[in-house]
């Protein structure tokens, strides 16, 4: 597989100079500072591409942007509402401006409102690094006493609704306000002024959107991308929903492999993918990833390899996690990355140009010098760069033959 590593743009304090030293083969990023609903420029496009191209001393960094991560789909387009028709337009403009600049693989996803969730950014692990969780009770109590969400107490028995009661009283206001602010970092260009009225106004805007009308709305986006997508020759790839449930009571429709199955029938074609997070999906009991691979793995256009382990039992279908080292939660790392890599093979027989897939360590613990370095929750230099490494292990076994 391309082993690739998300980056955050210059801001990122991890650089390209590391990158290289990290042994990555390619980029993934996105141009963040720009508005959903907005038109990526060729201008922009090709500024991104020089800034990865270029190391610190000005010399050729031999180093491509090969997966947009992501091209995002505005809440207007999700809930179809307001100019989404305008945003829809712009969003086949930045696909062609894409394609101009030659790019291929276009990472998306269709989660309402919040692009994901956890409660504690920089949970202490037993090992002295930290890890972003989430904590099913401490979202409770969020919901149903510091957001005060209407009919949020109907999401949960009558006795985790009790527990959770039990958890606010011993709140402080500052531990409020830190579990508040570790929920809205999931919110796209989310920052220091969302209030919880916004959050309010914004939940008020899924009013009245079930699961069944929600898939229908992400059926019409691809059905006005996808022939596009074909005739550019791009791959769109859609993201798990992270975590892989209903929260806040938004529809979520992309949490299980029924889910993906059902998007790649229902718009048919070659330029319709997955993005295959083992992460976010395995956070489901009985998730199969090697079983998904083989069912579907035709459809895989990119693939984040990261591992969770869920904490304590689950309560309606939901439960508690933390991002676990790559080799160490609850998926079989191993059985996923064999199936990928006979997929990779299959592909290759058949003459695919896109026999190679794409991956990214997603997600690392910080561990070492990334304590208290001040880089973004959930990619740190030195924990992705273990698990990337403990992955290069698994993919070099598989490759070597048999003695």
């Amino acid at each position: 597989m391309l082993q690739t590593w998300r980056w955050f743009g210059p801001a990122d304090p991890i650089t390209i100079d590391d990158m290289l030293q990290v042994g990555v083969e390619g980029v993934v990023t996105a141009l963040y500072h720009l508005t959903p609903g907005n038109v990526w420029s060729v201008a922009e496009i090709e500024k991104r591409q020089s800034a990865i191209a270029t190391r610190r001393n000005g010399n050729a960094s031999d180093l491509l942007w090969e997966v947009v991560e992501s091209l995002p789909v505005s809440e207007s387009i999700k809930t179809q509402t307001g100019d989404y028709k305008i945003h829809i337009e712009n969003y086949r403009q930045s696909m062609r401006n894409l394609a101009a600049c030659g790019m291929q693989t276009i990472c998306y996803n269709f989660m309402p409102i919040l692009d994901w969730t956890r409660t504690d950014l920089r949970a202490p692990m037993p090992h002295g690094g930290t890890a972003m969780r989430f904590d099913l009770l401490e979202f409770a109590t969020f919901e149903l006493f510091i957001l005060e969400r209407e009919g949020a107490d109907e999401d949960y028995p009558a006795e985790f609704v009790a527990r959770a009661a039990q958890l606010f009283k011993t709140l402080d206001d500052g531990q409020k306000t830190a579990l508040q602010n570790n929920i809205v970092a999931g919110l796209p260009g989310a920052n220091d002024n969302w209030t919880l009225d916004d959050i309010r106004a914004l939940l008020q805007t899924y009013q009245g959107i079930s699961a069944e009308q929600f898939r229908d709305n992400l059926t019409d986006f691809l059905a006005e991308v996808v022939p596009l997508a074909e005739e550019l020759g791009l791959r769109l790839c859609c993201h798990a929903d992270d975590p892989p449930f209903s929260l806040l009571g938004l529809p979520r429709i992309m949490s299980t492999e029924a889910d993906y199955a059902h998007v790649m029938s229902t718009v048919d074609s070659p330029a319709n993918g997955i993005t295959f997070c083992t992460g976010s999906l395995g956070v489901t009991e009985g998730f199969d990833g090697a079983g998904f691979v083989e069912r579907l793995g035709s459809h895989i256009h990119f693939v984040h390899l990261r591992n969770t382990r869920r904490t304590g039992p689950s309560v309606t279908g939901r439960s508690s996690f933390y991002e676990a080292a790559h080799l160490e939660g609850n998926t079989d790392m191993v059985s996923v990355v064999k199936a990928l890599m006979r997929e990779q093979v299959a592909r290759k027989a058949a003459g695919r140009a896109d026999w190679q897939i794409p991956m990214r360590p997603d997600h690392g613990q910080e561990i070492l010098h990334d304590i208290g370095a001040g880089g973004m929750p959930g990619y740190p230099l030195l924990g992705r760069m273990r698990g990337l490494a403990e992955l290069r292990g698994i993919m070099a076994a598989c490759a070597s033959p048999e003695k």
